[in-house]
């Protein structure tokens, strides 16, 4: 997938008048594109247009509109855009509770690093979490981790034929497995491409 540059983006101005129809847009795209594992933790698979969206926002809230600025928010999202051998996502545990979501978050301490996806007939593939920074420490890990997933060719074309996908968690305190199937699995495959 290509990389955002500045010529892609709409100016505030712009933005604020499409605002919402690009919003309704966005948010029937990310229907597809969210996998949940277990009861309080699910993957949001990113793309150019959830992306650009996350950079649209975040001009407008700052109120961005010199070309430093505006690239600065580009080389901050761009690495999140998948760019065909992988797929990447935002990992959020969420917990309604305030108070358990403290306890835990620190009982899953280094959860990120037993994240995987897995192509039916092929190994799992771990993720790569948090390359910007690290988001946990020994005693708890964080809600939200940014997360890639590196597959070989053999696997990207297992899933192009059609084979399927599963995404995990093997954690001690959070084992939790699920399928991800019909127009979830068609988006992700397009990622791939």
């Amino acid at each position: 997938m290509k990389k955002l540059t500045r010529n892609d983006l709409m100016s505030l101005e712009q933005y604020s008048d499409q605002r919402a129809e690009f919003r309704t847009e966005v948010m029937s795209h990310k229907t597809h594109r969210r996998v949940p594992i277990g009861p309080n933790f699910t993957l949001y698979f990113e793309d150019r247009l959830t992306i650009q969206y996350q950079i649209q926002e975040m001009l407008r809230a700052e109120r961005i509109f010199e070309a430093d600025g505006i690239e600065e928010e580009l080389e901050t999202y761009n690495p999140l855009i998948p760019d065909g051998g992988n797929l990447k996502a935002t990992a959020m545990f969420e917990f309604p509770d305030r108070d358990l979501r403290q306890k835990r978050l620190g009982e899953l301490a280094g959860v990120e690093h037993h994240i995987w996806l897995q192509v039916d007939g092929h190994d799992k593939v771990s993720a790569i979490a948090n390359e910007d920074l690290e988001r946990s420490t020994e005693d708890k890990t964080s809600a939200v981790h940014f997360l890639r997933f590196e597959f070989d060719e053999d696997s990207i074309s297992a899933l192009k034929s059609g084979a399927g996908l599963s995404a995990g968690i093997d954690h001690e305190n959070y084992p939790h497995t699920s399928r991800i199937e019909g127009e979830t699995l068609k988006a992700l495959v397009k990622d791939l491409d």
